[in-house]
């Protein structure tokens, strides 16, 4: 299947390490121009240098803190400057840090809000003139927790259903544009993210880290947990011009592993 992607300008934040590296290689193999951002300068040039290797296809990058409103917008510029009109716009971020409610003050709530949902709003605020005069796509990532919640991540859990209530907003009020925006809730995705919620309940558990995740594999349907560019391949469709009629839709990318509809 061709997606079309070719020479289109994508942005992927968040996308040194983990699911946006592995969403921004996909998109590279696709012959996209690629633009990756992210707080460290280190980890944007390993990103990519290893998607060049794997693609020929070198992506930029801009170093950009997503929690500040002036940061998100010159990395859009510069997309635009460097690529062209932005087409694609993935939106993802770190998650905030685990908890229960007594564990949270008011800072912490105002924190968790700036990383996880309004770093989205600025981002497509700063897309979305492209877009609404040449149609376009915007994919926001989310949690599996969107569909189920998750223990002792009260932060994430609020604030990534706040995603689907814009994105499912964003679909109606801007369809008529052929702007197209969905979302991926990821689940047991091989991440450090992933890695540090495991590390506490294996800590609490008083077991070894892997000794944690095989076991919890184990209640995994595919018995195993995803890796980055799984999810990748998924929001590389949704992106594409191959999807023409999927818009305003949550779908989570975790092997089986939620049992709530």
């Amino acid at each position: 299947m061709d997606l079309k992607l070719k020479d289109k300008s994508i942005v992927v934040l968040a996308s040194g390490s983990g699911i946006g590296k592995g969403v921004a290689l996909e998109f590279a193999k696709e012959n996209a121009k690629v633009m990756l951002v992210g707080r460290t300068e280190e980890k944007l040039q390993k990103a990519q240098y290893d998607i060049f290797k794997t693609t020929n296809n070198k992506p930029e990058y801009f170093i950009a803190d997503i929690t500040y409103d002036d940061q998100i917008r010159a990395a859009i510029e510069r997309a635009r400057a460097l690529n062209g009109s932005i087409y694609a716009l993935f939106n993802n971020t770190g998650g905030p840090p685990p908890g229960n409610f007594e564990n949270f003050l008011d800072d912490d709530w105002y924190s968790a809000f700036n990383l996880t949902l309004l770093s989205y709003i600025r981002a497509i605020r700063y897309v979305l003139p492209d877009m609404k005069m040449n149609g376009g796509r915007i994919v926001n990532n989310t949690s599996s927790s969107i569909k189920q919640a998750i223990d002792n991540l009260l932060l994430s859990n609020v604030f990534r259903t706040g995603i689907v209530g814009l994105t499912k907003s964003l679909a109606k009020e801007f369809g008529k544009y052929n702007i197209l925006v969905n979302v991926v809730g990821a689940g047991k995705i091989s991440t450090k993210r992933v890695d540090q919620i495991d590390s506490i309940k294996a800590n609490k558990a008083n077991i070894p880290l892997k000794e944690y995740q095989d076991n919890n594999a184990k209640s995994i349907p595919l018995k195993r947990y995803g890796d980055p560019q799984e999810l990748g391949k998924l929001v590389t469709f949704l992106c594409s011009e191959a999807n023409t009629y999927i818009t305003g839709q949550n779908i989570l990318v975790e092997g089986g592993m939620v049992s709530a509809y």
